[in-house]
């Protein structure tokens, strides 16, 4: 039978806040670029796959660097 160690950890008010504070900034992060792209290459040139793809390359390369730009933003809020 596998058994488990329980640790101990206090969750306080500051951690839980600046955890939503970095998880906004980071979903802003990946998604606005993302979607700012898509819409300007769709209603310049009207061509709907050509904005898709992309937006969606734009999109997976940010999130490439997701880990990165969440440790900085956790080191700008503490």
């Amino acid at each position: 039978m596998i058994r488990f160690r329980r640790k101990k950890t206090e969750i306080t008010p500051e951690i839980v806040i600046r955890t939503i504070w970095v998880s906004s900034f980071l979903a802003a992060i990946l998604t606005l670029p993302a979607l700012g792209v898509f819409f300007a290459i769709y209603f310049t040139t009207a061509n709907l796959l050509m904005a898709a793809v992309i937006g969606f390359g734009l999109h997976f390369v940010t999130l490439a660097f997701a880990e990165r730009i969440s440790r900085r933003l956790t080191a700008i809020f503490s």
